[in-house]
């Protein structure tokens, strides 16, 4: 019966330090299970698996921005080609650039990409070795949807008038203006 009870007692200090080990190592995982389930809890984007329409514009800088649009672009695509995504539509040249990334979940991983984008270098256009700033802004747009729309024209208002501004003698005399007024909305429409 001693044998017995002290074995009991060794068991028992050996289960006291394995829980005692098992503890500490739970109380450490608790920031990280944490950090998960609040980023589980974040509610879904319903725009996350849309494609994208990109909008890259040259800002400050002229020549080097220019630059720089362009190597966002490359950026852009390699890392599109990265994920297996499609890169379409393509337009414009250094100073301006609008293409359309197609894939899974673009808009989720594209979103956060919004914004004025800035670098500090030497351009290599520069002989003098002084360091430029330039930006750049990108714009991230889920791709829309068709949407039917139809206009009851009983509630749109048609104004007709005489233009205004250069024209010569004929915008004194002629009714060269019109103005479309959607009722329920308020929106207004002119040309001239």
């Amino acid at each position: 019966e001693d044998s017995l009870e002290m074995l009991e007692v060794e068991d028992d200090e050996e289960m006291k330090e394995m829980l005692k080990e098992e503890l500490s190592e739970a109380k450490s995982n608790i920031a990280k299970i944490e950090q998960e389930l609040k980023v589980l809890l974040i509610p879904k984007d319903p725009m996350d698996e849309k494609n994208v329409i990109v909008e890259i514009r040259a800002g400050a800088g002229g020549d080097e921005a220019a630059l720089f649009a362009a190597e966002l672009f490359r950026m852009y695509s390699k890392y599109a080609e990265s994920k297996r995504w499609k890169i379409e539509n393509g337009i414009g040249g250094f100073k301006e650039c609008v293409f359309m990334v197609s894939g899974d979940h673009v808009y989720s991983r594209m979103k956060f990409e919004s914004g004025v984008h800035r670098v500090q270098r030497v351009p290599e256009t520069e002989s003098g070795g002084r360091i430029h700033t330039s930006t750049v802004t990108v714009a991230i747009m889920p791709e829309a949807e068709e949407v039917d729309v139809e206009i009851d024209m009983n509630d749109v208002r048609i104004d007709v008038m005489r233009a205004s501004g250069n024209g010569g003698q004929c915008v004194n005399t002629t009714d060269s203006a019109v103005r479309l007024t959607h009722n329920p909305t308020g929106i207004v429409i002119y040309s001239q």
